[in-house]
């Protein structure tokens, strides 16, 4: 079993880096949505990986509920990063003609 201590100090920087990433990601300028979120997408996917990786070995259950925590997380990161980035993309691709004024 873990110790109660190694386990409050590993809570607690799980919530730092929660508010952390917040913070951080909340006062990107708008130009670099893009490129950030490309970038992201492909960090989250290897965070992926290695929360399946926790979630599915036989740890205590306590890792078990924090390795499945993050991998919808991290999940949820590399979905809406890829739906963000189509949305963006579609605002550059030539779609037709544009609205027509009047004279």
């Amino acid at each position: 079993m873990m110790d109660t201590g190694i386990l409050l100090l590993t809570v607690m920087m799980f919530v730092l880096a929660g508010f952390v990433g917040h913070h951080v990601i909340h006062n990107v300028p708008t130009l670099l949505h893009t490129p950030l979120m490309s970038a992201t997408n492909a960090i989250s996917a290897i965070s992926v990986v290695g929360a399946i990786v926790v979630a599915g070995s036989e740890y205590e259950s306590v890792r078990t509920v924090l390795g499945v925590t993050a991998v919808a997380a991290a999940m949820c990161n590399v979905v809406g990063g890829f739906l963000i980035t189509e949305r963006m993309l579609k605002m550059f691709k030539g779609g037709g003609p544009g609205p027509r004024r009047e004279r």
